[in-house]
């Protein structure tokens, strides 16, 4: 059994204002990571929320292996939100796919990528690597332990950093996709002006 890891608990203070539920494409930001764990035929998805849990929780279209959990010390940085996560997963989860609110080029080809690698290495940490950076990773079982130590805002590339060896990296011959920090980006990939960008953004207190 294979599980994700959906983080969309931070505050998003460069976008200034929760950016998970603002949409792209006819969805929101943070639907865009559980549809493409859910197309990649994982098991289980898990949303972890925190900031303005309210909103992304009644923004979400969950499929039926779907749940959300929240975080209550998400202020605490990035590794809290990796650790409620990882605790909510099924007991029988063999691994996590780990996956941000603000990345929705990561589709669920992407995903299938890492679950088929990590079915034939059993590597402890498999990890995309685009032409250009590294991408989201799957963090085996055996790995939960140390990642649910972790403190600050730090997450999964922590562990990368820490045990290079114990990563099997997955080459995709493509840019890796972008994060979204500020309204601006959104809006470059809404269209022309943004004028496809979502009734609200930048809009946020």
């Amino acid at each position: 059994m294979l599980s994700a890891v959906v983080l969309a608990a931070g505050e998003a203070t460069r976008f200034g204002g929760t950016k998970q539920v603002h949409e792209l494409a006819g969805k929101p930001l943070v639907q865009h990571a559980v549809d493409a764990a859910a197309g990649a035929g994982l098991d289980e998805v898990v949303v972890v929320v925190g900031h303005d849990a309210d909103r992304v929780r009644a923004a979400l279209r969950l499929p039926p292996s779907g749940r959300v959990v929240e975080n209550p010390r998400y202020a605490e940085g990035l590794s809290t939100s990796l650790a409620a996560g990882l605790g909510a997963c099924d007991p029988a989860s063999e691994g996590a796919v780990v996956l941000l609110a603000d990345q929705p080029g990561i589709e669920a080809r992407h995903v299938r990528l890492l679950a088929d690698a990590f079915r034939r290495t059993g590597a402890w940490v498999v990890r995309l690597r685009f032409r250009d950076g590294p991408g989201p990773a799957l963090l085996s079982r055996a790995a939960w332990g140390e990642a649910r130590g972790l403190s600050g805002d730090v997450g999964a590339r922590a562990l990368v950093a820490r045990h290079p060896d114990r990563v099997v990296e997955v080459a995709v011959d493509e840019p890796a996709p972008p994060d979204f920090d500020r309204p601006e980006d959104l809006a470059r990939a809404a269209g022309a002006r943004g004028r496809d960008l979502p009734r609200g953004a930048g809009t946020d207190g």
